[in-house]
């Protein structure tokens, strides 16, 4: 259906970006952020039985089998879109410093675009390592998480199809080996996700210098025939993660140690007169080499997954992501209520837990600057711990706890080796362990055992960052300066994957969802929490509104400090509660209102009946709403201070559609008619929809999926609408 553009009347001044840009172009027949997708993943051979077919409904991948194994048609079924222009390797290794390709055709001279006709022109590589099966599987969970221990949002495993493809080498000198090219198929997202497994099945042991485990000769985004080679546009339509990625930026864009896109030279009918338009992308970590393949060993590459896009609007983009991440990682939905606990002595932690109890919170985390040491290795000391954390579950609540590993000095033997000096430094925040040194193998050894001891659930790891490479040789968890980031990265991920399994809700600050951790910071600076308290709130708010573009409401953690936190006197902090109650209430509700926890950082949550009574109150509108709070974020209007904000939930699978939180952070009472962007909450004709607890009143969708909305706010508040399908909604039409 092709839709006018219509006019838009703003009532007050902004732009809303929940609204997808597709409201004036072509909508996809059906579309997969909003209603299911009934296709399954299928693997299938062509009826000439030349190709190999990977497909869901919304992408499809085809492979030539012969005369060597290579990708020839990734398209995006939803959009039409070919991402595809050339014929690549599939995979590249670089072993004992000669470099291989993995399966790919060569033979293709025209590089602009690719017909089907020309492939069975196409031969394959002398020395390149060749295909020679197949296998399929259902995909089975990367992880064996409990989904019962923790809250989470409709958190089921993920299904589809896994193919393997089997390639052995052409040279002699890599006898031995095997490469296993590996691709998940998901059902009900247009989501491919890759990766390689290298065995060494010989006798001798071969040095791995790089692992390339995709390569795409992709379609150009635009065309300029000249221009830097950095700030041309990389091709659209598509988004790439893998599980290898940390910088302490608090979102995966800064994180990104793999994706690398790049000129291709051998595309000699592109526009750019130098041949530098960015086409060719190649996934890899930089510095990962000299990886000592023993015999009998395998090496697993990063997992890189490739996610393509209905429409290129910052919204959808977004909400495609964080349907990803419930998808591969099921595990970051779950959403304990917690609190940061600042203790002294054992009776403060069990005080602390009756207030929990007492006020519905689910979780207590012992804070930093507390009475716990998880480095304690004394029985003594775990016994202590174990008698608090059952005295926790006999409550009902979960304990976890703090545990610093980087931004210290351990020792000249134990610290990373930074390699221009030689000596101990020059690691991400100036000094740091190596998790491969001595020390650091002894400190995931004793982390789980401690929780194997205490029987604790929640761990707040902070660092490390092996993104720090080490010098040293003399560390028996990586071999030289080659290795080490690499090897680093291994621990840190079997720590967490460990911990996950066991049930183990993981604080992290640093981008490690894809392999077991559930949270991370938002993104804030702590000093603000320094600041006045009506600082706080408006800042607060702008942290929760750009940190939920990519992020679910689950995957980000904010922060409360009820007493003072480096500075600020009493105007920045809440203590004494009961006399800002006012504050400490509205800073609950943004939080929860968003979905996000904070950490509500002292030594107590309530001073008095009446401060433990709102916090009741506010925890017990949580629970009722919990399932829309949780859900995907459409962002509406960022605070400013100046006017109204706030954001919208939607879930189309829920009773409660969506849920709109909004504020007036001004003197004046504000009355304000908006549009509402309705279209991912999946109505398509009817709402109803009321403010509070107040009663439904029924709206007519516009045709741009909007309702026209009015509200009044009472100065420096806040209020909130339910929305719901109206008795006569059409399911969807999408």
């Amino acid at each position: 259906m092709k839709l006018r553009k219509l006019p838009i009347l703003l009532l007050t001044p902004l732009i809303f970006s929940g609204m997808p840009r597709a409201f004036t172009q072509n909508i996809p027949i059906q579309d997969w952020l909003v209603k299911p997708v009934a296709a399954k993943a299928q693997v299938i051979k062509s009826t000439d039985g030349k190709d190999l077919v990977l497909q869901n409904g919304l992408v499809k991948r085809v492979f030539r089998l012969s005369p060597n194994l290579a990708c020839i048609d990734y398209t995006n079924l939803s959009t039409g879109q070919q991402l595809l222009r050339s014929v690549r390797e599939e995979a590249r290794l670089t072993i004992n410093g000669k470099t291989y390709n993995i399966g790919g055709l060569t033979g293709q001279t025209e590089k602009a675009y690719l017909l089907p006709e020309w492939v069975d022109g196409f031969k394959a590589g002398a020395i390149d390592f060749r295909y020679v099966s197949y296998d399929v599987k259902p995909i089975t969970p990367r992880i064996k998480w409990n989904d019962n221990r923790f809250w989470s949002l409709a958190a089921k495993p993920a299904t589809g199809k896994t193919v393997s493809f089997l390639y052995k080498p052409q040279a002699e000198e890599l006898s031995g080996l095997e490469v296993n090219v590996i691709y998940e198929i998901y059902d009900g997202i247009s989501l491919i996700v890759k990766s390689l497994k290298v065995e060494n099945k010989g006798a001798k042991l071969f040095k791995i210098d790089q692992v390339v485990n995709e390569v795409l000769g992709m379609v150009e985004e635009e065309s300029s025939v000249e221009g830097n080679f950095e700030i041309m546009k990389k091709p659209s339509g598509i988004y790439f993660e893998t599980n290898y990625a940390f910088n302490n930026s608090m979102n995966y864009a800064n994180s990104d140690q793999t994706t690398h896109w790049k000129a291709d030279s051998t595309y000699t009918s592109q526009v750019h007169y130098r041949y530098q338009t960015p086409v060719l992308l190649e996934i890899y970590p930089e510095k990962a080499k000299g990886i000592e393949l023993k015999a009998g060993a395998t090496l697993n590459s990063v997992r890189t997954h490739e996610l393509l896009m209905n429409r290129d609007d910052r919204e959808s983009c977004g909400l495609a992501v964080r349907k990803m991440y419930r998808t591969v990682a099921p595990w970051t939905s779950a959403n304990p209520i917690f609190m940061h606990l600042v203790s002294k002595n054992e009776n403060q932690v069990r005080t602390a837990i009756d207030q929990c109890a007492a006020t519905g919170y689910e979780a207590l985390i012992v804070s930093f600057g507390s009475n716990l040491n998880m480095e304690d290795t004394t029985q003594a000391n775990l016994n202590k711990w174990k008698a608090l954390a059952d005295y926790a579950h006999s409550k009902n609540i979960k304990i976890g706890g703090y545990s610093l590993f980087s931004s210290r000095s351990i020792s000249p033997d134990d610290d990373v080796v930074d390699p221009k000096t030689g000596k101990p430094g020059g690691a991400f925040f100036g000094h740091a362990p190596c998790f491969g040194s001595k020390w650091g193998l002894w400190y995931r050894d004793n982390i789980k055992n401690f929780y194997t001891q205490t029987g604790f659930d929640i761990w707040e790891n902070d660092g490390p960052y092996p993104g720090d490479v080490c010098a040293s040789t003399t560390h028996p968890g990586h071999t030289g300066l080659d290795d080490s980031q690499w090897k680093q990265m291994e621990i840190q991920k079997e720590l967490y994957t460990w911990l996950n399994e066991k049930g183990v809700y993981i604080n992290a600050p640093d981008w490690y969802f894809l392999d077991g951790t559930h949270k991370i910071g938002l993104g804030y600076r702590e000093v603000n929490f320094s600041l006045p308290r009506d600082h706080q709130k408006i800042l607060n708010r702008q942290n929760i509104f750009d940190a939920t573009w990519i992020k679910t409401p689950s995957m980000g953690w904010g922060f409360v400090p009820l007493t003072q936190y480096q500075g600020g006197g009493s105007a920045a902090t809440l203590e004494p509660l009961a006399e800002h109650l006012k504050d400490y209430e509205q800073l609950m509700v943004q939080y929860y209102g968003a979905g996000v926890q904070a950490c509500y950082r002292g030594p107590r949550l309530y001073d008095t009946e009446e401060t433990k009574q709102t916090v009741v109150n506010v925890i017990n509108w949580y629970k009722k709403y919990r399932n829309i709070l949780n859900s995907d974020v459409i962002h509406l209007r960022r605070a400013d201070g100046r006017d109204w904000d706030g954001i919208l939930h939607v879930n189309p699978d829920q009773k409660e559609k969506g849920l709109m939180m909004l504020y007036n952070p001004t003197k004046e009472k504000i009355t304000r008619t908006i549009k509402v962007p309705l279209y991912y909450t999946g109505l398509t004709d009817m709402a109803k929809v009321k403010e509070k607890e107040g009663s439904f009143k029924n709206y007519k969708l516009n045709r741009d999926y909007t309702i026209d909305l009015t509200f009044t706010i009472a100065p420096e508040s806040y209020t909130w609408f339910v929305i719901e399908g109206s008795t006569s909604t059409k399911t969807s039409a999408l």
